[in-house]
């Protein structure tokens, strides 16, 4: 089962009901968001919001024309 969820106040929640038993243990595996990823990547980039957006499309065009 692959379950979309937001992390907000220390809890983990997810976006859909869990189709689990009440008390059901269960493994998660934690991936952020590309965009999440993608930030990372570019580090402590001092640039504004729009020229990061332009830089963002620039990488994901290149990288989906190398696919």
């Amino acid at each position: 089962m692959r379950v979309r969820a937001i992390y907000r106040d220390r809890i983990l929640k997810p976006k859909k009901r869990l189709n689990l038993a009440e008390g059901e243990e269960v493994t998660i595996e934690i991936r952020k968001s590309k965009v999440d990823r993608l930030a990372g990547l570019m580090g402590d980039i001092d640039i504004d919001s729009v020229e990061l957006q332009h830089s963002a499309k620039e990488v994901w065009a290149k990288k989906s024309l190398s696919h």
